[in-house]
């Protein structure tokens, strides 16, 4: 029996196990890093062992400091998690090895399901559909084709090739970049990405329990997830239902995982890897089938058998969408920093299945939260469950566009974007939707007049939070002066460059006109900003309220309710039509520290991971000069034109912030 449980991961992922220990009486063990002592699952857990370090390889990933801190805390079993310990046979022979129980498949099972085209081998022997698969890139016979890392998870290194001349070049920088060997399979089109989570124990019980849609990823990575998939009808899902059983039993596996599969126009299907963890997006198959799926995995780790005779009922539709700090509309750009607010309204419950349709929010992050630039960059999964599709899409939707995120870039205008598209509406989806609608891109606060209001409320808000705290004559009127006809200004630097908002008051505090304006940024020393010409001027509006955090605004006869909250000299300003940031430009700016035109920057914060060229090398436009690693994921840095290496002040492990020099380059 499991009586003290150490979870070998963070975030939602730990605090999603711990929820589950709590109801079935297991004590908890968390284990944390250097920049996460305060995270809130360190908070949650009964103990809690600091791995000392940032740095994934140091803390979680350590496979003696993990064991070491299991027996320190007296724990008699070891989570993985869903990283990349839940697929470390090595990691998990160290579990069984120290005498704990290993929450998952044996460390038999997993070395077989490590090297990628083995087991699709043996899945191929029990009649299952693969796809080929070109272990000697040189036996490829046709284009375009994937290549992908023999081994790992996640999207790391995958690539379409489309004609032979670019294969030796992409084979050797993917096994560059992964660090191992690599294969190749025809690269299919325009498919789904369906999965079928199970569940296995040792009595020979294997439990599907319907299917999960994928299709909506960046970078091979799930960013939407459902279920029932909209293209599956009830024929097909018994076909892959009975697939993913008989793959289960060929490879003879015992616990939690997904069996994920390839799904074309005409219903053909390809088995593409069993996963041995209990995937990130279990939380919507537990809404429908309304089985708690950490406690059914946990008892299968302690050897009882599983209480249902087959698969059970589907109830409803579920969504879930992955809330990520980074930006869609810059490459992914993953963003650090800390997260001054994270709230999403409506919330019915978190980290176990709801007992009615609503909403669930599991989240690693909460409010003052320190984002970093060594893990994953996801916040929060944000599920809907409803009685229909349209309904969980709409709830969904509607929640997260009124969701504050606020300190972090976030790719929630995308998500709410995509989950009210017409294409994904319909069910027209597959892996190629968002290559396919740049449009999702766009972000929901795009309207002029739009962004001109959030940007009126955020200096009425300013202008009441600087007269309530006054020291003297705070009841005035913010602005009151014996000339009526003055103007109060404010200069932002919002999503689109520099604007001025200015407004004046009468003598009654009422909004006498007001205007918003795009401002050249070689006019930031603000000489003759603050006297707009009357055509200028936008229409009449009332301020109904105008307090610090709140501005109520009647536009032509509608009331607008709009939320603003000030951090230092950054206002994040929510509306029902959208989100924006700005930050206040200071009349008298410091200097900013003078770079050199040719010198390379650091788009993000991070550790520099390869370096390919050396001082005085001559490179040419586009030539990829070195990578960084960030959340993850690698982010290559290219030369902006020809010319020569003049400075390279960083190296392999060097870690930079954001702005920090690269490099310097002596253009031709």
């Amino acid at each position: 029996m499991i009586r003290r449980l150490l979870v070998a991961d963070r975030g939602e992922v730990a605090r999603r196990v711990f929820a589950t220990c709590r109801l079935v009486g297991i004590e908890t063990v968390a284990v944390y890093s250097d920049i996460d002592s305060a995270a809130p699952h360190v908070d949650e857990a009964d103990y809690a062992v600091h791995l000392p370090g940032n740095t994934p390889g140091s803390t979680y990933l350590r496979t003696e400091a993990l064991i070491a801190a299991a027996q320190r805390s007296g724990a008699n079993a070891v989570h993985p998690g869903v990283g990349m310990l839940a697929e470390d046979p090595d990691f998990a022979m160290a579990v069984v090895d120290a005498g704990m129980i290993w929450v998952g498949p044996t460390p038999a099972t997993l070395r077989a399901l490590s090297v990628k085209p083995e087991m699709k081998q043996l899945v191929a022997e029990a009649r299952v559909p693969v796809l080929p698969t070109f272990t000697d890139p040189g036996s490829v016979t046709g284009f375009p084709v994937l290549i992908k890392p023999a081994t790992g998870t996640g999207g790391a290194g995958m690539r379409v090739v489309r004609d032979a001349a670019a294969l030796a070049e992409a084979v050797a920088s993917t096994r560059r970049e992964v660090g191992g060997d690599v294969f190749c399979e025809p690269y299919v089109s325009n498919v789904r990405h369906i999965e079928v989570p199970i569940l296995a124990d040792a009595q020979g019980s294997v439990v599907p329990f319907g299917e999960r849609e994928c299709s909506v990823q960046r970078r091979y990575q799930k960013i939407i997830e459902e279920t029932p998939s909209p293209a599956v009808d009830a024929a097909l899902r018994e076909d892959l239902c009975r697939a993913a059983i008989v793959v289960v039993r060929a490879l003879g596996y015992v616990g939690a995982g997904a069996v994920e599969f390839l799904l074309d126009a005409e219903g053909k299907f390809w088995f593409l890897e069993l996963t041995p963890t209990l995937q990130a997006d279990h939380a919507v198959t537990e809404c429908v089938s309304g089985y708690d799926l950490v406690r059914l995995q946990l008892l299968v780790a302690e050897g009882g058998s599983l209480p249902m005779p087959g698969p059970p009922p589907i109830r409803g539709h579920a969504i879930e969408v992955r809330i990520c700090a980074e930006d869609p509309a810059y490459a992914w750009l993953p963003a650090a920093g800390t997260l001054h607010r994270f709230a999403v309204p409506d919330v019915a419950g978190s980290f176990r299945p709801l007992a009615q349709p609503g909403l669930r929010l599991d989240a690693g992050a909460a409010d003052g939260s320190v984002i970093g630039m060594h893990h994953d960059p996801m916040l929060a999964k944000l599920i809907a469950w409803a009685p229909s599709r349209q309904e969980a899409a709409r709830m969904l939707a509607s929640a997260l566009a009124r969701a504050q995120i606020h300190g972090v870039v976030a790719n929630r205008d995308l998500l709410v974007r995509t989950l009210r598209h017409h294409s994904f509406r319909s069910g027209s989806t597959d892996t190629g939707f968002l290559d396919r609608h740049p449009e999702v891109f766009a972000p929901l606060l795009s309207s002029v007049d739009a962004v001109r209001l959030s940007c009126l409320a955020a200096a009425l808000a300013g202008a009441a939070a600087r007269r309530a705290a006054a020291p003297v004559l705070s009841s005035l009127p913010s602005g009151w002066r014996n000339v009526p006809s003055g103007s109060q200004t404010a200069v932002y630097d919002g999503p689109t460059g520099p604007v001025e908002v200015g407004y004046r008051m009468n003598r009654h505090g009422d909004l006498a006109g007001w205007w918003v304006r795009a401002v050249d940024p070689e006019e930031l020393d603000l000489a003759g900003l603050g006297q707009a010409p009357v055509s200028d001027e936008h229409p009449p509006i009332i301020v109904v309220q105008a307090d610090g955090d709140r501005v109520v605004l009647n536009v032509q006869g509608i009331r607008l309710a709009v939320l603003v909250h000030r951090v230092g000299d950054v206002s994040y300003v929510d509306s029902p039509e959208g989100s924006v940031t700005l930050r206040e430009i200071s009349r008298f700016p410091l200097p900013a520290p003078e770079t050199t035109e040719s010198s390379l920057i650091a788009p993000l914060p991070g550790a520099v991971r390869r370096v390919l060229v050396v001082p005085g090398q001559r490179v040419r436009a586009g030539e990829l000069l070195l990578t960084l690693e960030a959340m993850k994921l690698e982010h290559p840095v290219h030369a902006p034109s020809a010319g020569v290496v003049a400075s390279l002040p960083v190296h392999p492990g060097t870690e930079v912030d954001i702005g920090e020099l690269l490099a310097v380059l002596d253009p031709e």
